[in-house]
């Protein structure tokens, strides 16, 4: 597959975090058909190995590295095998999170449950973007695509309390507008997704019918999304088609937030 200018993204290096599973194998998937060669991090061997055969046979290079964002060390390692097998990063998508094992309101929480969320959601991607920067800001370019979610910028209650999440990625939300004005004269773009409801084990996955009949209902598509629905979003955001774009959030809910 071929993409024509501005969406071509040849020559361009990738890195996605979470890319075992979920919304990251597409985001990965997305960079390779586009052009990128592409480093995908995860806590997962085995979805890693997945996605680099599948990266692979679109016919452009791939690179596993385990690495738990919510680890420092582990962080700042992935940068340096990224830097030095490719000498460059081009773009991120800081992708990797977590959410609730099971919703509940804030008086029913551990404390250290609290910690678990925020140091993934929101220290993960506190880690990925200053190392990234560190490398993009040498550069004077990059693109950084933070994923947040709907629940970055509206109350989840409606459907499932998950407070920690919420405030996780509402953090998410503003830290995205922070980095778009700091780093938006030197020639890099930070901007972040919010997605909704997708089939993804975190995002809409379940098995239980009747939460799938009540998304369904509150989704004013009336549907839960297929993760392929990124793709577009993705490759535009990563590519020189959003070039003038940033500390902004392009919203994909299906109309939820349109109510």
């Amino acid at each position: 597959m071929s993409f024509p200018k501005p969406f071509n993204l040849d020559g361009k290096i990738a890195l996605v975090t979470g890319a075992a599973g979920g919304l990251g194998v597409i985001f990965a998937e997305a960079m390779a058909e586009a052009g990128a060669d592409v480093v995908c991090a995860d806590i997962n061997a085995e979805g890693l190995q997945r996605t680099v055969k599948k990266i692979e046979e679109i016919g452009k290079k791939g690179l596993a590295i385990i690495c738990d964002v919510s680890k420092e060390e582990d962080v700042m390692r992935m940068m340096k095998v990224t830097r030095d097998t490719f000498t460059r990063l081009d773009i991120l998508f800081n992708n990797a999170g977590i959410a609730e094992e099971v919703p509940k309101p804030l008086h029913e929480y551990k404390t250290e449950e609290w910690n678990r969320i925020l140091s993934v959601d929101l220290q993960g991607v506190f880690f990925c973007a200053r190392e990234a920067l560190k490398i993009m800001v040498k550069q004077k370019s990059g693109k950084i695509i933070n994923i947040a979610s709907i629940w970055g910028l509206a109350g989840s209650s409606s459907i499932m309390p998950i407070p920690a999440y919420n405030a996780a990625k509402g953090a998410v939300v503003n830290l995205t507008r922070e980095l778009g004005l700091e780093y938006a004269a030197l020639g890099i773009n930070v901007n972040a997704i919010c997605p909704g409801f997708y089939r993804t084990n975190l995002g809409g996955g379940s098995d239980d019918p009747n939460f799938v009949k009540a998304v369904k209902e509150f989704v004013p598509m009336g549907r839960i999304a297929e993760p392929e629905d990124l793709k577009g979003t993705a490759i535009y955001l990563a590519s020189e088609a959003s070039d003038y774009m940033c500390g902004q959030t392009i919203v994909t809910d299906g109309g939820i937030l349109a109510k």
